[in-house]
């Protein structure tokens, strides 16, 4: 039943990102070169949508679907990381058109070339795991 939840979900969040052209390569384009605030409406719903949510998430009782209590993290003390992070994050997305959500949408609708900008997150990710202790955070 638990996978279905999970199934049912990602369904929802890529007819959302389809929809409001969130995984267009021209609108994310628009977005890095200020010519369009089709984009920045978006992440501006979503952060006025997330703040409250956060707010009661953390004032109720309600679970996740692992069955496991909400928690937020504590802020950083330093945001150095935060910002190489960004960083990095920001040159791959203007890079490939797509932020790590998008990309299984984008896989979904038949661009399999994004298959290879998926293994790079990954390889990516493993390759911080293995040096996270190294790393100054």
């Amino acid at each position: 039943m638990r996978l279905i939840k999970f199934l049912l979900t990602g369904i929802l969040f890529g007819i959302i990102m389809t929809k409001s052209e969130a995984v267009s390569w021209f609108r994310i384009q628009e977005m890095f070169r200020f010519q369009a605030i089709h984009m920045y409406g978006i992440i501006g719903v979503a952060v006025l949508l997330g703040i409250p949510l956060n707010f009661w998430l953390k004032r109720t009782s309600w679970k996740n679907a692992l069955g496991e209590k909400f928690s937020i993290a504590p802020k950083a003390k330093t945001y150095r990381a935060s910002i190489f992070g960004g960083i990095i994050f920001g040159i791959g997305w203007a890079l490939t058109g797509a932020c790590p959500g998008p990309l299984y949408v984008l896989t979904g609708h038949g661009n399999y070339i994004i298959i290879v900008v998926i293994f790079s997150a990954l390889l990516g990710t493993l390759s911080y795991g293995a040096l996270k202790n190294r790393l100054p955070h």
